[in-house]
């Protein structure tokens, strides 16, 4: 499935959360139509649950969907609605088990409303344990949050975030247009040497996640996330007039296109 979030509220977000956000959360609400089938129960999007599981089902009976874990179909948001259906059936305090293959059945744009992302970055992932929790658990939490890349998510443009390694910095910002649309308009900006965010930044290329095009940039590691909010609204800027002049490019632009497509990062 080339775009499994497709049809979602959000689905550059969703991309995000899937591939690039370490520590995330986000209130999930099911649709009219599952919610006279299930009932309203809270359920929470999570980048990672403990030990990876799919699914977690808390003592109060609230759902955790796990989104960074091994899927199974081929098909991400089918491997994760079959686990949100067989949380409804679990019991309080259990992860939820899922079989080998989910089969055919309801993906998440047949569960899930119309309702956007409200993204809460996280620190760490303390928000998995309300009280004590056993050894196995305490463990996955202690590995989990060692490994946490300090992440922002950026105000000025939708599926943006910037992260800090201890080397350098990047922001990364999930495109939601189609592909060729995304590419001729960086193929343009490229053309125009507008490509950068500025002075001591450079554009590090790009990577294709579930169908969206995903560019990078490399930045010095001293200034903080907001000291890019301007320099990434202008480079939205740029690229949304960039983005008018659709798929059709001339020459020069189609050799900076061809460039661009050499130009891929692969995620740390």
């Amino acid at each position: 499935m080339p775009r499994p979030f497709a049809g979602l509220a959000d689905e550059p977000d969703w991309v995000a959360l899937r591939e690039l956000v370490p520590a995330a959360t986000s209130p999930l609400r099911l649709s009219e139509k599952a919610r006279a089938e299930y009932g309203d129960r809270e359920i929470v999007l999570a980048t990672v649950l403990p030990l990876a599981w799919p699914g977690l089902v808390k003592p109060d009976g609230r759902i955790f969907l796990g989104l960074q874990r091994q899927t199974r179909s081929g098909d991400v948001s089918r491997d994760l609605a079959v686990t949100l259906e067989l949380a409804f059936a679990t019991e309080p305090g259990s992860p939820v088990q899922i079989p080998p293959l989910p089969g055919r059945g309801a993906r998440l744009q047949d569960l899930l409303s119309s309702d956007g992302l409200e993204i809460t970055v996280r620190d760490g992932f303390d928000f998995w344990i309300d009280g004590e929790a056993s050894p196995e658990v305490q463990a996955s939490l202690e590995r989990a949050n060692a490994s946490v890349v300090p992440t922002v998510r950026m105000a000025v443009a939708p599926a943006a975030y910037w992260c800090r390694f201890p080397d350098k910095a990047h922001v990364r910002w999930v495109l939601g247009d189609d592909e060729n649309l995304a590419l001729a308009a960086l193929a343009r900006l490229s053309r125009a040497g507008e490509l950068t965010l500025g002075p001591q930044t450079r554009f590090a290329g790009m990577f294709r996640a579930h169908g969206l095009l995903v560019p990078v940039w490399d930045l010095p590691t001293g200034p903080a996330a907001v000291d890019w909010e301007e320099p990434l609204a202008a480079f939205a800027a740029r690229y949304a007039t960039a983005r008018e002049a659709g798929v059709e490019l001339d020459a020069e632009e189609r050799r900076a296109r061809a460039g661009l497509l050499t130009r891929q990062v692969a995620l740390r």
